[in-house]
């Protein structure tokens, strides 16, 4: 495959997670920064009528569903110019499936830096496992290009945070793969929902929402000594694993499994949980803060590898609740029973304040983000907010207590065994 067109450099010092080596060669990686489109003559803003050059990063699985979102939901005229896996088996199939398509232009890449070098690319859609999303994300975004990536956003807190710092200060676009949070906006009932429960005229103290079931807790979970078995020759390995720790090579962690394991997602509630609380965040107005108690009820769990759980409770500063139960462990949740805030819990002041105020803003979808430059509605900080949600429930199986959380730091307090699965370190050179 070709590694090299259409690329240029600028001559600043790069941060240091484009350190290290292109592993399928062994060639070295200089250090640089890409500058952004609008300095280097690409399209700053992107015209209606104007075909815009995008890249996929990671062809299995939900790959090419969510480079086809690009132009089917988001309405984006691109033209596919690179696409790049460390599975060499995919990369081929997915320029060949290209280049089928009449897409001619489009190149195989094995290393995600090779993509982002190219100044001919706008947009990157990131299918990657999880693992990867926040380094990539954040590289793309230093390099001018706006970045529509998979769900779950990130693998622990602290990348969330990052990636929202690198949205606002290089001004690309960001959206999350998830569609949940703009069918809520569209509902009548939900969005009076949202305008009480942001009015400032009503104080949650008993709300309780339950999520019960599909979050596929048995079916990710991973296995346990795995036997180690020989690399195949058709995966960059070291890459695969990038910033997570190096393990043996195992089919198992390759795929959509892979989710089994805390290295690269956070089982089940990472695959589902974040379509089910897209809604749930913008609904309730929670888009700016995140749970300060978390408990949950499950088995002890294993260091690596993710497993069942019962039920998590997670409780808000202002006395909402939100419990996940999976249904697959342990006793059903039975603690609260569901509470709806409907306007019967408004006096009749109240309401009229709710009224003569303006209705929740339409959500801006992510092509038109790209063309008007104005927030995408799934954007990194309500999406950051969402993941965090999911994070904390798995920081409190994984230790198996009551955590507690400040929303404004982004810290575990009192807690610092919990507190590190917040901020994990990650495997050299890559960093945040």
């Amino acid at each position: 495959m070709s590694e090299g067109r259409g690329s240029r450099r600028a001559t600043r010092i790069t941060r240091r997670r484009f350190l290290g080596t292109i592993s399928a060669t062994g060639a070295a990686v200089s250090t640089f920064t890409i500058a952004p489109a609008s300095i280097i003559g690409g399209p700053a803003h992107v015209a209606p009528n104007d075909r815009i050059g995008a890249a996929l990063i990671g062809c299995g699985g939900r790959g090419s569903g969510t480079f086809k979102d690009l132009q089917r939901r988001h309405d984006l005229p691109t033209e596919k110019l690179a696409v790049c896996d460390v599975d060499r088996r995919r990369l081929s199939l997915s320029t060949q499936i290209a280049h089928k398509n009449g897409e001619k232009s489009c190149e195989g890449y094995t290393d995600f830096r090779r993509v982002l070098e190219r100044t001919d690319i706008d947009v990157v859609a990131i299918a990657t496992p999880p693992h990867w999303h926040a380094l990539i994300s954040i590289a793309a975004m230093e390099s001018g290009k706006d970045v529509l990536c998979e769900k779950p956003m990130t693998r622990f807190i602290a990348e969330g945070r990052a990636v929202v710092q690198a949205s606002e200060r290089y001004g690309r676009v960001f959206q999350i793969g998830t569609n949940g949070r703009f069918r809520k906006s569209r509902d009548k009932g939900a969005r009076r929902m949202r305008k009480i429960l942001t009015s400032g005229v009503f104080d949650i103290t008993d709300a309780v929402h339950i999520i019960k079931g599909g979050f596929k807790a048995r079916q990710w979970s991973g296995l346990v000594n795995a036997e180690p078995r020989a690399i195949p020759d058709w995966i960059d390995w070291d890459l695969y694993q990038g910033p997570s720790p190096m393990r043996p090579f195992h089919p198992h962690r390759h795929g959509g499994s892979h989710r089994g394991y805390w290295d690269y997602e956070g089982g089940g509630l990472g695959d589902m949980g974040q379509h089910y609380l897209d809604p749930v965040t913008w609904e309730f107005g929670l888009d700016a803060t995140a749970p300060v108690e978390v408990e949950a009820h499950a088995p002890p769990a294993h260091p690596e590898v993710c497993g069942v759980w019962g039920w998590v409770e997670l409780k808000y500063a202002n006395g909402f609740t939100l419990v996940l139960e999976s249904g697959e462990w342990g006793q059903p949740y039975d603690r609260r029973k569901p509470r709806r805030i409907t306007d019967q819990d408004l006096s009749e002041e109240q309401r009229k304040q709710v009224d003569r105020m303006p209705d929740p803003k339409p959500l801006v979808d992510f092509g038109d983000a790209v063309r008007t430059r104005q927030p995408a509605g799934g954007n990194a900080e309500v999406s950051h907010r969402t993941v965090t949600i999911l994070h904390l429930a798995n920081i409190a199986i994984r230790t198996g207590r009551k955590i507690r959380f400040d929303p404004v730091t982004e810290r575990i307090v009192g807690d610092p065994e919990a507190d590190r699965l917040v901020d994990v370190p990650m495997r050299a050179p890559w960093s945040l």
